[in-house]
């Protein structure tokens, strides 16, 4: 089971395990409003975003939780343009995942590209996490294609207004 974030990499991208240091340019990524309508809150002025990375990169304070957070950087332009996440459960086997790419570079794949290469990961080899879950709005579409194409499948469950999407039992 994952004990923390490794880096990845897929054919446009690298998912580099999140440091206090990406605070400044994902401040940047993630500062226009209306990126938040589906995922809540409001942008975070760099100071906060590092205070912010600062504990997940400490992980998570629960010892049957591990944090694993990443930001992508798009190889082309060397510049950050999202994260990716996953709560992982070891003793369940489970990991729930989420995604949030900048708004200059939405409907370009890299979403389902980054959660495709975490779920890869997530369930490969030595000890596959059996169940990835993520929790997408009900109007968030875009957010629906990335659940699809990461390999997971729309459920009856709903969460604080969230349709829950697993992969797995």
């Amino acid at each position: 089971m994952p004990s923390h974030a490794e880096p990845l990499a897929t054919a446009r991208l690298d998912l580099l395990p999140l440091r206090p240091e990406h605070a400044t340019e994902m401040a940047e990524v993630l500062a226009d409003p209306a990126l938040h309508t589906f995922i809540g809150g409001a942008p975070l002025d760099p100071a906060a975003l590092h205070a912010r990375y600062t504990r997940l990169a400490a992980g998570s304070p629960d010892p049957a939780v591990v944090w694993c957070n990443w930001v992508l950087r798009l190889r082309q332009e060397d510049r950050l343009v999202g994260t990716v996440q996953a709560t992982v459960t070891p003793a369940a086997a489970e990991a729930e995942i989420a995604w949030v790419i900048g708004t200059p570079w939405q409907g370009h794949g890299y979403a389902g590209e980054a959660a495709r290469a975490l779920v890869a990961w997530l369930t490969g080899p030595p000890a596959p996490i059996r169940t990835v879950v993520a929790h997408v709005h009900p109007d968030h579409h875009a957010s629906a294609a990335v659940a699809r194409a990461a390999g997971l499948s729309p459920t009856d469950e709903e969460h604080d207004g969230e349709r829950r999407w697993r992969l797995g039992p």
